[in-house]
This record gives C-alpha cells, sequence and structure tokens, in this order.
C-alpha cells in the first residue's frame, strides 16, 4: 500500500480533504535536504459526515483498518457513527499495521477546513493529484498547537521553513 495510492481512492471517491502536517511541510520541500522525519500523516477534512464517511470507505479499500483513539472503529460505519465523530471532532487513524499510518483530522488548531481548502496547492505525484495546505499554513498551526514537538520542529527547521516559505507561490 502506498500512500499515493490512498491519495488516489480519496480522489476517485471524490474526497474533499488536505493534507496538513510535517507530512503536508515534505511536499514543499525542494530537495532530499529540506524533507522533515515524521511517522505519520495528517489528512484534513471538512466537518461534513458524509465526506468522513466516504474518506472511512477508500481507506478500507485500500486495506487499512481505522481506529478511534484505542479503540477500533466497528464494521457499523454508517453515517450515524461519522456524524457522532464529525460532532466530537474525533481523529481516526488509519493504519496498515506496516508503514502506514494516516490521520483522519476534523481539526487543523488556528484554522477552519475552508480557507486551507480554498488556498491549497496540488502536488502530482505518479499521476495522482495531492491537495496541500499552504506551507506557511502548516506553520502557522504548528506554532498555535502550542505542544512541545511542534515547537521543536519549528525550531530545529526554522531557517529551512523560512526559505520554503519565501518561495512559496
Amino acid at each position: 500500500m502506498t500512500v499515493e495510492s490512498l491519495f488516489a481512492a480519496l480522489n476517485e471517491a471524490q474526497v474533499r480533504y488536505v493534507v496538513i502536517g510535517v507530512a503536508g511541510a515534505n511536499y514543499w520541500a525542494r530537495s532530499g535536504q529540506t524533507v522533515f522525519a515524521t511517522q505519520d500523516l495528517d489528512v484534513f477534512l471538512p466537518p461534513d459526515a458524509a465526506n468522513t464517511l466516504a474518506a472511512w470507505r477508500a481507506a478500507e479499500a485500500c486495506g487499512l483498518d481505522l481506529s478511534c483513539g484505542d479503540e477500533p472503529r466497528d464494521r457499523r460505519r454508517d453515517l450515524f457513527l461519522a456524524e457522532r465523530i464529525v460532532e466530537r471532532r474525533a481523529l481516526v487513524r488509519a493504519a496498515d499495521g506496516e508503514c502506514l499510518d494516516v490521520d483522519f483530522t476534523l481539526v487543523m488548531a488556528g484554522f477552519e477546513f475552508e480557507p486551507v481548502f480554498l488556498s491549497r496547492r496540488s502536488f502530482h505525484v505518479q499521476g495522482t493529484a495531492i491537495p496541500v495546505a499552504r506551507l506557511r499554513h502548516i506553520v502557522a498551526s504548528k506554532a498555535a498547537t502550542g505542544r512541545e514537538k511542534d515547537k521543536l520542529f519549528l525550531a530545529s527547521h526554522a531557517e529551512a521553513l523560512r526559505s520554503l516559505i519565501d518561495e512559496e507561490p
């Protein structure tokens, strides 16, 4: 299972999403020298239960298992459950048990979905369009979280991030 396969499945299902977080920042990297280490892929979804359900189904069709917190999502994945997840802005993880961990999130600190989606940039990888949040939005969101791991990321890569943002179209 490749990340591009998941994005192709999400696109085929007409899921509205934007890649954010460190994985999103990596699409803006100019070379391997500016790629940032991350353990997961953050996919930002709008607070729309039908869209969320479509994202889950696309992930499952790619062979990924879904969980929320420490609990696996039961097989009754329907609109009612998606509505409850959206209400709570709960994070749902899709994983292959090997190396792919995808967080379907309904929250991006400091931002609502629509402005991020409208200003996204699509990167094309192996024929698949991948919508990615603007790097300046990713960095601002990381700063807004106040989490130690985000502060460390921003401090450690401040120069590279600033340079990439300055070149952002």
